[in-house]
């Protein structure tokens, strides 16, 4: 009995059956605002939005002028982002390299950071760009090892001598210490 018509789905007009999909889909736009608005107002009840920050002051910005890239530049300053031409960022990198370098702990870290650096450096000198010329060069790395390791004894000595120093202190704290143990046994 499979094959009567009562068994098979009626066929309908594609068009219709658009017509009937864009018919629905306009309800449920319609009718989602007032589901919005129940969220809403449920989780206003809850008190979700109490302690929002930016509570009772006003939205800044509102009513400048309009920015299609407020939103670049709102993410550039909250995550501090710094966009500088090649020759300027390895000037910057250069000046900073030596402080990145004393908090490597390992000799082979810091040649790889120094070669990284001299790659960057020769990369750059071979691009044309835009902006300021180039002036910063590749440094000589067993230079800057030995500069490294001297700086890095020279840290190892301040601390053994900190370390000197504090013991000698707390020492000295503590035969203050005994002195005045023994003057207070004497006094009773």
């Amino acid at each position: 009995m499979s094959g009567t018509p009562r068994d098979q789905e009626p066929v309908t007009d594609p068009s219709e059956e658009r017509k009937a999909e864009r018919k629905a889909a306009r309800a449920r736009i319609e009718q989602q605002h007032t589901w919005v608005d129940l969220q809403v107002r449920q989780a206003m009840e809850r008190g979700e939005f109490d302690d929002l920050p930016g509570a009772g002051k006003p939205i800044e910005g509102l009513g400048a002028t309009h920015d299609p890239d407020w939103w670049v530049k709102k993410l550039v300053e909250r995550e501090h982002i710094t966009v500088l031409p090649p020759a300027l960022q390895l000037r910057k990198d250069d000046a900073e390299l030596d402080a990145h370098l004393d908090t490597l702990g390992s000799e082979r870290e810091v040649r790889r950071d120094v070669e990284d650096f001299n790659a960057r450096v020769i990369r750059a000198r071979y691009t044309p760009v835009d902006g300021p010329p180039l002036v910063t060069m590749p440094r000589d790395v067993e230079e800057t090892v030995a500069r490294w390791r001297e700086r890095q004894s020279a840290r190892l000595a301040e601390a053994a001598e900190r370390a000197a120093r504090r013991a000698a202190e707390e020492e000295a704290a503590a035969a203050a210490r005994g002195r005045l143990r023994r003057w207070l046994r004497r006094r009773r």
